[in-house]
């Protein structure tokens, strides 16, 4: 047992690199956020994503990194009241967009000394979101209302992206799919993409 013990202690640091590597990259994102009883929202805004390779090798390695997102959310529903006729209502509100994320990169973008030309990620944690949706309701009457409801809520947070490299340098863009569950009262499922450029 000791000879595999000091096999692994010996192989394990010339396998990896363990290093605070800082990338990190700019661009846009769209989400879709569907809440218990709401009506979907969407929301657009812009992404800054920093984060630290903690594990690296020349093919691979594991960062940590929080791809921040802040944007405006918007709702649109219709309803009929017998005294006012049919409504419409379009909600406007701050959205904001906070995961704490493990990735496994691989290929272009996953250390800044990879020349590869294309590289994945995938990855999990958790997150934060706030934002707005419309709720549709009805009155005791039977007359239809709305109310604006809001998100706030942690929950399991994941992510999947594709990179390529540009340039001759070792930048690149990436094209990245998330997804979040608030576990507020909301039960929001919280769908999201986005595309960036890594310096």
């Amino acid at each position: 047992m000791k000879k595999y013990t000091l096999l692994v202690v010996l192989f394990f640091p010339i396998t990896f690199a363990f290093s605070q590597t800082f990338t990190h990259g700019v661009g846009v994102a769209i989400f879709v956020t569907t809440a218990k009883g709401g009506n979907a929202a969407v929301a657009e805004g812009f992404t800054y994503s920093p984060r630290f390779n903690f594990l690296e090798n020349e093919d691979f390695s594991l960062s940590v990194g929080v791809p921040l997102s802040v944007g405006i959310s918007g709702s649109y529903s219709s309803n009929y009241n017998s005294s006012t006729g049919s409504t419409t209502d379009n909600t406007l509100g701050f959205m904001a967009n906070i995961p704490l994320i493990v990735n496994f990169n691989f290929g272009a973008g996953s250390t800044p000394d990879n020349k590869s030309r294309f590289g994945f990620y995938i990855g999990g944690g958790a997150g934060y979101h706030y934002g707005k949706y419309n709720v549709d309701s009805t009155d005791y009457y039977g007359n239809g209302y709305t109310y604006q409801a809001t998100i706030k809520g942690f929950g399991p947070a994941g992510n999947v992206g594709v990179r390529f490299g540009v340039g001759r340098g070792t930048h690149n863009v990436e094209a990245r799919l998330t997804y979040m569950k608030a576990m507020d009262d909301s039960k929001a499922n919280i769908f999201g993409m986005g595309a960036l450029f890594n310096f």
